[in-house]
């Protein structure tokens, strides 16, 4: 009897297999990094075929490590970072260049030629995206410019196009295939008929023939043809952010989550109608189980925050592990005057900035290494902030209720509970985390499971939700509006420096 779901996990930094149970709670995991490359300033780029490696040799390990086979595992789902892009042969499987990954920002000059005349906001009516070096299809049109032949090659239907969902799936099954909540981080789907939109491809030079078939994030695909999870049915798949809120079981319209991890990600269930944002959100689909409606979400995405503790460790040196910046950041009891604004790739929502770059302001000879690691943890909190009082505006048109929102967090920053604090004083809001955090994962194991019938519904998932600490804000108002104020003129610094 299948006992268990598998859930493969690509994500920025790392590839993951992790193992769950009908409860929810994970039986076992296992992890390999990869390598980020940075050929120019401003560029990150993944080697696709080591992270098809690693993928595979983690779903081997995961399942040797908990004493299992193929068939005890019921049904697998992928999530995954969701706008990298990666182009492959048909023929050979093999990649025409590297994967360029979400944070690169190479396509800035191609973004202001495809708005013309007409702006960043030009397919936002249609994509509910600004035009962003941040998404899939000017990273592809890119490759199609720039890598001999590739452009033939494509118009003739002898590459593929994907984001890592597709590239993984691809390699498990031969199938090429995207989901609903992937294919809308391309700037190349209509979010109404979730359909790829044929004159967008026109405008951006991107053959049809080279785009996968989009399906639901929950049905059965097609079984995987080799390795140890030979003949279990890939049946899930949703971009990390969407399998976060689906993890958190954030089924309802005003449900919010945010996710802390390389960056930073909240998402607002809004329901079956999208919502298009007045205040720098993004939308997007949240999640569509079969052939039921689509649901949608507002999004703010923001491009740096975990990542800042790994610049601190690995460019500075100032660390020598993330989880040592907790301890460094609590010998001191505020920041010192200190400000870091981590706009290494531009700022992303609600400001779209990609003009900006980081700064250190407020620097005094009073400031040390702890005001910095405080300062550091800081940001992702302001940066936050911004995304939720967006969130707030946006909402306010829509009556959903989100002034007294209670914030679901997971994502590897979470057992920092210096931040969690910190969070919870700067929004002036309640900052819940459940017993399993990594819901990313997590959400990709349900929509398996609920396609195979190893869970019954969606009341299941809520069920298996569970508190494991929650903070409430204890900061007086005048400081909150002090400290907020001072990242205000911090964030202005880093304008029209690009």
């Amino acid at each position: 009897m299948s006992r268990y779901v598998a859930a493969i996990d690509q994500g920025t930094t790392s590839s993951r297999c992790i193992v769950f149970d009908h409860r929810g709670r994970i039986f076992g995991v296992a992890q390999r990094e990869h390598e980020q490359i940075f050929p120019q300033p401003g560029w990150v780029e993944h080697d696709a075929e080591t992270i098809w490696r690693n993928t595979d040799a983690v779903i081997a390990e995961a399942l040797d490590k908990c004493g299992l086979v193929a068939s005890d595992i019921a049904a697998a789902g992928v999530t995954n970072q969701r706008e990298t892009t990666v182009v492959w042969e048909r023929s050979t499987g093999k990649p025409i260049h590297h994967a360029i990954v979400w944070q690169d920002t190479r396509t800035a000059d191609l973004t202001v030629e495809l708005a013309g005349s007409e702006g960043a906001n030009r397919y936002a009516d249609r994509t509910g995206l600004p035009l962003s070096t941040y998404f899939a299809g000017p990273k592809l049109r890119w490759i199609l410019d720039r890598v001999p032949g590739a452009r033939a090659r494509g118009e003739a239907g002898e590459l593929c196009f994907g984001t890592m969902d597709s590239w993984i799936l691809w390699n498990l099954t031969g199938e090429h295939i995207t989901d609903v909540t992937n294919a809308s981080r391309t700037m190349l789907m209509d979010l109404r008929t979730l359909q790829w939109d044929p004159q967008i491809c026109a405008e951006f030079g991107v053959p049809m023939a080279m785009l996968p078939q989009i399906r639901s994030s929950s049905e059965v695909y097609a079984d995987i043809t080799s390795g140890a999870l030979q003949g279990v049915p890939v049946a899930g798949i949703l971009g990390d952010q969407q399998a976060a809120t689906f993890g958190q079981a954030c089924l309802s319209p005003g449900d919010t989550k945010n996710t802390y991890g390389t960056g930073n990600f909240m998402l607002m269930n809004t329901g079956t109608t999208p919502v298009f944002s007045q205040h720098g959100l993004l939308t997007t689909v949240c999640y569509r189980l079969g052939d039921q409606p689509a649901v949608y979400a507002l999004e703010g995405s923001i491009a740096v925050t975990g990542s800042l503790v790994q610049w601190l460790r690995d460019n500075l040196g100032m660390i020598d592990s993330a989880e040592e910046i907790e301890p460094l950041a609590r010998t001191v009891e505020d920041n010192g005057g200190c400000y870091i604004v981590p706009a290494f790739s531009g700022l992303f929502a609600p400001r779209w900035r990609p003009d900006a770059r980081g700064v250190f302001a407020g620097l005094t000879r009073f400031v040390n290494r702890g005001h910095i690691a405080r300062a550091v943890l800081e940001a992702t909190a302001f940066q936050t902030r911004e995304v939720i009082e967006a969130m707030r505006a946006d909402a306010e048109t829509q009556r959903l209720d989100v002034e007294r929102v209670t914030l679901k967090v997971d994502g590897g920053m979470v057992v920092n509970e210096l931040l969690m604090q910190f969070q919870s004083d700067i929004l002036a809001a309640t900052v819940v985390r459940p017993v399993v955090t990594e819901t990313t994962a997590l959400g990709a194991a349900y929509a398996a499971g609920l396609a195979v019938g190893f869970w019954q519904s969606t009341d299941e998932i809520r069920a298996n939700w569970a508190e494991d600490k929650r903070w409430n804000p204890t900061m007086d108002p005048a400081d909150r509006d002090h400290l907020v104020h001072e990242w205000d003129k911090a964030v202005e610094r880093t304008y029209n420096w690009a």
